[in-house]
């Protein structure tokens, strides 16, 4: 099952990264004063952004190696600047264009990190994959 979840996303990997980075560009751009109100976990708005550009980098990546075809280590690379560059386009634009929202450097920190991560999992994962051919 899970062969066929990956197969479904390396080849629609281009239409799944678009949406998603609209739909997290959305969230982070609209009022949601109410949500954020009812969810009473300490740090949960860090461990979203956390999480958030975690697969936004690894979206990023798989879309740049199988739909465009750039190398692993380029992939990785241009992913990890496309999701850390995204972040703080969006903080800019809470704190510019929005009322209900502000800018916040831990948000920031909160995605690249997540981005981070997610590089050091395909990094790992490509090397284990090196290492069993």
């Amino acid at each position: 099952m899970l062969i066929k979840h990956w197969l479904v996303l390396k080849t629609y990997s281009l239409i799944i990264t678009i949406l998603y980075s609209l739909a997290l560009a959305t969230v982070c751009l609209i009022k949601v004063d109410k949500l954020v109100e009812e969810v009473h976990i300490q740090n949960a708005d860090k461990i979203f952004h956390f999480s958030a550009y975690f697969v936004l980098a690894i979206l990023w990546y798989v879309t740049l190696f199988f739909q465009f075809k750039i190398n692993k280590n380029k992939s990785i690379i241009y992913a990890i600047c496309f999701s850390v560059v995204f972040g703080i386009i969006i903080e800019v634009l809470q704190g510019a264009i929005t009322t209900s929202r502000q800018s916040d450097i831990n948000d920031v920190f909160a995605n690249t990190l997540g981005a981070l991560l997610a590089t050091l999992v395909i990094y790992i994962k490509n090397r284990i994959l090196i290492k069993k051919i």
